[in-house]
């Protein structure tokens, strides 16, 4: 069908007039385009032929100069760059009431320190500082996406004089053709079957820890995923963490099972230990999962391996390891698309007892047990605006027998954009 010189002139002009986005993403409807006006140069006028190209040159530069969606939900991509970016975070700002005493160093729940028979009534707490931002990045290459991710928060410890007032590295990694070199969570943490909490440091009982590692991945869809790491040891240790670890989907949930070997070092001692971990999920109902994590732990001095265990003590020429064993447990449910809540509990209890050589050295004061539930509700009233609220308590119990408890009320409001 033949086009009028017009109606071709409006065509065109209407193609200018579109979003930058939408221009970019029809270059095969604008190369169209151009082969139809071309081909109605010889039925017009010279001059109508001229400005022909002049549109079409207009609706090119608009195209070029365009930032167009990326390859990733909710990135973009720059003008003549194949690498998508996304950037995220949220606001995020809590109210924390203690009913019972406060344990120190921490504005968030930190039962291993948790006041022994205390009579004080707690403290109220309102902090921005878990607000936290990132950018994530992937590029496409010959063997599959190199991808990149920087992440930080506010939360960093800088003593009692500030409790946590400063930026804080969360991750920072590379990762192409199944290798992943930086700092990211654990290969040993099994972050998937962890139970949400309004609380920011979550049960004891699991793994909570973000080193510098070296991961390698191989994901076999018909067998399993299998990973790898070297990952950065515990304060004066001589050689890495070693990590390796399985993980397999299946319709009705998950499982993972996981084992590490590390060197402990304090001085001029130092002892290995072991660690095992499984963990798993369970589809209930199509809304309701049900999650549970069991870690065994020899030592852990920077306490994230196995979130409230005992640290090593040195016993003259010996280093003493505390051996002790986790479990958490969790039930999620969605109860709409604006509900959701979560119920859980970590538990964690010390295989070493009174008259025990690693008692001994460490003294009574040491943890035999420690106990904690959470029942928390996330709303979401508009897009991107959470309101959290939790109910958490706890109880400290150490090798002496002391006790010390903890329950507190968490709110939250946080503000997501990306």
């Amino acid at each position: 069908m033949k086009l009028t010189h017009t109606f071709v002139t409006l065509l065109a002009a209407g193609l200018c007039s579109l979003p930058a986005g939408a221009l970019a993403q029809s270059a095969k409807e604008l190369e169209e385009l151009r082969n139809e006006l071309k081909a109605q140069q010889t039925q017009a006028p010279a001059a109508s032929a001229s400005a022909w190209n002049d549109r079409i040159d207009a609706v090119e530069l608009k195209q070029k100069d365009a930032v167009v969606l990326g390859d990733i939900p909710g990135s973009f991509r720059l003008p003549g760059s194949e690498t998508s970016i996304r950037v995220y975070g949220f606001a995020e700002a809590n109210l924390i009431k203690d009913f019972k005493g406060t344990a120190p160093g921490d504005n968030f729940s930190n039962l291993m320190e948790q006041p022994l028979g205390s009579t004080d009534q707690g403290k109220t707490v309102l902090t921005g500082q878990t607000s936290r931002f990132g950018f994530e990045t992937s590029t496409p290459l010959g063997n599959g996406a190199f991808n990149t991710k920087i992440e930080a928060d506010f939360y960093g410890y800088c003593g009692s004089e500030c409790n946590r007032n400063r930026l804080r590295l969360r991750h920072a990694y590379g990762e192409y053709a199944g290798w992943l070199i930086g700092q990211t969570w654990s290969t040993f943490m099994d972050l998937d079957n962890l139970p949400e909490t309004v609380d920011f440091n979550g049960p004891p009982g699991a793994t909570s820890r973000r080193p510098v590692q070296v991961r390698y991945t191989d994901n076999n869809p018909q067998l399993a995923k299998f990973q790898f790491a070297l990952e950065d040891p515990s304060d004066g240790a001589h050689s890495p963490n070693l990590i390796a670890r399985v993980d397999k989907g299946y319709d009705w949930g998950s499982m993972s099972a996981r084992v590490m070997s590390h060197e402990q070092r304090m001085g001029n001692v130092s002892k290995r230990g072991m660690g095992v971990g499984l963990s798993g999920s369970y589809k209930l109902t199509g809304t309701t999962t049900l999650m549970a994590q069991y870690t065994l732990m020899d030592g852990d001095n920077d306490g994230a391996y196995l979130v409230g265990a005992n640290y090593p003590v040195v016993d003259g020429a010996h280093l003493r390891l505390d051996r002790a064993q986790g479990v958490v447990l969790g039930l999620g449910n969605v109860f709409s698309d604006k509900l959701r809540g979560t119920a859980s509990v970590g538990w964690v209890k010390s295989r070493r007892t009174l008259g025990d050589d690693y008692v001994n050295a460490y003294g009574t004061d040491g943890n035999l047990k420690l106990f904690q539930w959470h029942a928390g509700l996330y709303y979401t009233p508009i897009k991107n605006v959470e309101l959290g609220g939790e109910l958490l308590g706890g109880r400290r119990t150490t090798y002496g027998g002391s006790t010390g408890n903890m329950t507190r009320l968490n709110l939250q409001a946080r503000y997501l954009f990306n």
